[in-house]
């Protein structure tokens, strides 16, 4: 009886190894098909060796000093690599992957759009309120003939008429300082370039503008409500506006000062910088190549990443969805600014930044390219638009 007892036992637990080991093999099996669809990702970087070429080329004809680049299908990153220096004066520096970038125009987008579309999500914003329901000084469009108001939508598309810039000098000029106080006046009164939606005219102003209205809906700065619901959800550990501590000691410097000095974690833009203290809605943020895989991949995740939903599908749809004159949300499709999607079709979303950034988006092929270059270092001179289109056309040749 002992002896059957044991047998019986042994072929149990024989049957019960049998099944964990069954089990186990097909959860390694599963996890490595998951790993490699739809190509190894060893595959995808030897295919993706081009990008190689086209970058180690710019740095030889000295147009940038070195680069970050990943590129990222669906939601895993296929390809990240640094080339060059982050700096070359007062001395040289190699790039490294976690190198952190002066984002500049790229902080529309990832920033100032996102989180405008999070109020809108909440119902505290709508695309065709009126920019006075919430900054009553703000002037709409008026002629001779009628007045026309300048709505949410018209700032996110760049179509709202105000002007494209204005310089740090005009603020001291006219108002006897820069801050942001003299920077609200002029936006709210300067003179509107043509009647809304009936133009496009790429404007930090805009941008600025949805800046002011973010923080008097949330009652938070940009910095903050940014922080509170985008990055820190995310993950985004090395993101942020003015760079403290180790996240500015790991920033990559941009142009050269009168005085020698090079700008390092203090971002490039005048008006970000002098007149509105280093959080701007036009400019400002600072982020990784590998925190920029990380908001791309939520996008391509219809708003979700690692089961933490950040936008709801629909809203991510509009982001791009053509608004008018090739512009979505907050993001270009079509304008004459997006040369940097390369040959990507009209589901693809850009945005280039000054110092030398984008981020290209494509929902038919769920790829992303994130370049990030500091071309304004040390002099201003270096161009990065053949750069990021070669690189673009270079994946898109992989991946379609």
């Amino acid at each position: 009886t002992i002896c059957f007892a044991n047998l019986i036992f042994t072929l149990k637990m024989n049957r019960l190894l049998q099944t964990i080991a069954l089990s186990l093999f097909c959860f390694i099996a599963a996890e490595l098909t998951v790993q490699a669809s739809p190509k190894s990702v060893k595959t995808e970087v030897q295919r993706l060796s081009c990008i190689d070429t086209i970058v180690n080329s710019a740095i030889a004809q000295q147009t940038i000093p070195g680069a970050v680049v990943a590129v990222v299908r669906g939601d895993k990153t296929v390809y990240i690599k640094a080339f060059g220096n982050k700096q070359i004066y007062p001395d040289t520096v190699l790039m490294t992957i976690d190198a952190v970038f002066d984002l500049a125009s790229v902080s529309k987008a990832v920033a100032t759009t996102t989180c405008a579309m999070l109020l809108i999500e909440k119902g505290l914003i709508r695309l065709e309120d009126r920019v006075d329901k919430f900054l009553p000084n703000f002037r709409n469009y008026t002629d001779a003939n009628e007045t026309q108001p300048i709505r949410v939508v018209d700032l996110l598309t760049h179509t709202s008429g105000l002007p494209s810039y204005v310089g740090i000098a005009t603020l001291r000029n006219t108002y006897g300082t820069a801050n942001r106080e003299t920077l609200t006046n002029h936006i709210n009164t300067c003179k509107r370039q043509f009647p809304p939606r009936t133009k496009f005219l790429y404007s930090c102003l805009n941008f600025i503008t949805l800046q002011f209205i973010i923080e008097k809906v949330s009652e938070e700065s940009l910095q903050t409500f940014a922080q509170k619901n985008l990055f820190l959800p995310l993950g985004m550990a090395h993101t942020d506006y003015c760079p403290k501590g180790k996240l500015k000691s790991a920033c990559v410097p941009t142009e050269r000062q009168p005085d020698g000095t090079v700008l390092k974690g203090i971002v490039h833009d005048p008006l970000a910088q002098i007149a509105n203290n280093g959080i701007s809605g036009n400019a400002g943020l600072f982020s990784t190549a590998g925190d920029l895989t990380i908001f791309s991949a939520m996008l391509l995740g219809d708003g979700a990443y690692h089961g933490k939903r950040i936008l709801k599908p629909s809203t991510v749809q509009q982001l791009y969805t053509e608004k008018l004159l090739g512009r979505a949300l907050g993001w270009d499709i079509s304008s004459a600014y997006a040369s940097a999607k390369g040959d990507f079709g009209n589901r693809t979303i850009v945005h280039t930044g000054y110092t030398g950034t984008s981020i290209m988006i494509d929902f038919d092929s769920k790829t992303a390219i994130i370049i990030l270059t500091n071309r304004v270092h040390p002099d201003d001179k270096g161009s990065v638009v053949p750069l990021r289109k070669a690189v673009a056309n270079c994946v898109y040749r992989v991946v379609k």
